[in-house]
């Protein structure tokens, strides 16, 4: 599926459908930030880009967007953008519901703390004192719940993949132990535990046992009742697969060719990893509840004491207890399903935050959102680029670059068009490449360096450089 014209007026018709309006200060503040979407990349010898939403949505073939700021403690403004079906033309509202993924884990570890604090658990004990039904192998030494929490555990199975909605889904148990019909390997030390970070769904998801077999509730029961109801979060829920009766505010998950994933969505059994169903408006409410509790102002689900406790650091010098922290200054998480990505942040003081969430496996619009965020508030945590200058390239130079470049099973198309070269990963958009000197370029959609040299193509990224052969 493509998105033409037709489609991009659909998106307006959508954005505009049953949005609340604000105040003339507050709807200025979200015209800016729709308006004012930019690159990782700029350029001092260029004006500003600034982008669209919704055709940065078209561009990215995104079908479904929902975003919710806060500023002094309140949510200040929530609106939807585009489709959470589009062959229903079913709009996102604020009420739509987005597969949360990693953001899971935030709410989990609050479930867990919960029960320490209620000294069901102790944050230091080895696991193996908690576990009934399985229990990790031999070599894994002593790990803690704390270090499962933060990812210090020495674990394996980064995440997971999800299930089709007809699939058997399998037994926390069998997820663990990676036997059929679970579709991940078994999770088993990498290393000794308590040395350092290696993020592991798969050692949140002995958490969730652990929750279960102390508690003797189903998780998703135990999390609505104790967790997410007492904040406010009452549209939110856990259950996997998701009830019926919630059938029509669930977003569906489109591919990042703008194709749907099929069955609409993956069904999460590792609910405390990745299967959290909500949206901005509700994860707002967790936002709030966790900055008035560190400051001692509530106490609905955790006291300051372990507030504080789960966003300070735990070995990692930026992982908390289920939380990131940025900066010293934002507490956050980002989550990635099939057909989902999200993200939120909270400010450590003053009471901000954002929270974005769309129905595509497309991160990247979602951080050009960001960056508007950052310039409309001033957060300008959010809004850094890396400057550049742009260089003119003679024509005869750029002459030589066009063709296929492959390595492995990708393959680069450079092409020109008026002295402007583009390029095109695959069968992805194609990008214009913008010169800094006579062979080496940037693009606006992905940081990276890339250059060419000796007749072929380099690309950096992220300190990892691929080198691409021209056909």
């Amino acid at each position: 599926m493509r998105y033409t014209t037709s489609i991009l007026l659909l998106f307006l018709t959508a954005s505009c459908f049953s949005q609340e309006k604000y105040s003339a200060e507050t709807e200025e503040k979200i015209r800016q930030v729709e308006n004012s979407l930019g690159s990782w990349v700029s350029f001092d010898n260029a004006p500003p880009v600034k982008l669209n939403l919704l055709e940065r949505m078209k561009y990215y073939r995104v079908p479904g967007i929902s975003i919710a700021v806060i500023r002094n403690y309140k949510l200040e403004w929530a609106r939807g953008y585009g489709f959470a079906d589009v062959e229903e033309k079913r709009p996102v509202t604020t009420q739509t519901l987005f597969q949360a993924a990693s953001i899971s884990k935030s709410l989990n570890a609050v479930g867990i703390l919960k029960l320490v604090e209620q000294n069901k658990l102790n944050l230091d004990e080895d696991i193996n004192k908690y576990l009934k039904s399985w229990h990790p192998s031999a070599d894994s030494g002593k790990i803690t719940i704390a270090n499962l929490l933060s990812h210090t555990a020495g674990l394996t199975v980064h995440g997971f993949g999800g299930y089709d909605v007809k699939d058997t889904l399998p037994t926390v148990q069998q997820i663990l132990q990676g036997k059929k019909p679970a579709n991940s390997p078994e999770v088993k030390p990498a290393f000794a535990s308590g040395k350092r970070f290696q993020y592991s769904g798969g050692g949140t998801t002995i958490s969730q046992l652990i929750l279960t077999e102390q508690t003797g509730r189903p998780y998703d029961q135990y999390q609505q009742k104790e967790v997410l109801d007492p904040m406010g979060m009452t549209g939110s829920f856990y259950t996997q697969p998701a009830p019926a009766s919630k059938k029509d505010l669930l977003a569906t998950a489109y591919r990042a060719n703008g194709n749907p994933v099929e069955g609409k969505y993956h069904v999460y059994p590792e609910m405390g990893a990745a299967g959290l169903w909500t949206n901005p408006v509700d994860l707002s409410k967790y936002i709030i509840e966790t900055q008035l509790a560190y400051e001692g102002k509530s106490s609905k689900v955790l006291s300051q004491a372990m507030t504080q406790k789960r966003l300070t650091p735990y070995i990692d010098k930026s992982a908390g207890l289920g939380v990131f922290i940025m900066d010293n200054k934002w507490f956050n998480h980002n989550g990635g399903n099939a057909g989902f990505r999200c993200v939120y942040y909270g400010s450590l003081e003053g009471g901000n935050g954002v929270v974005v969430m769309v129905n595509s496996d497309n991160f990247e619009v979602i951080s050009e959102v960001m960056r508007s965020i950052g310039s409309t508030y001033g957060w300008n945590e959010f809004n850094r680029t890396s400057v550049r200058s742009l260089a003119t390239v003679p024509a005869d130079t750029l002459k030589q670059y066009p063709g296929i470049y492959k390595f492995q099973n990708i393959t680069l198309t450079v092409t020109e068009k008026d002295n402007t070269l583009f390029i095109r990963q695959n069968m992805g958009n194609t990008m214009q490449m913008y010169f800094t000197s006579n062979k080496d370029f940037v693009i606006m959609d992905a940081p990276s360096d890339n250059r060419f040299e000796n007749g072929g193509l380099v690309v950096k990224q992220g300190g990892q450089e691929i080198r691409f052969t021209k056909q």
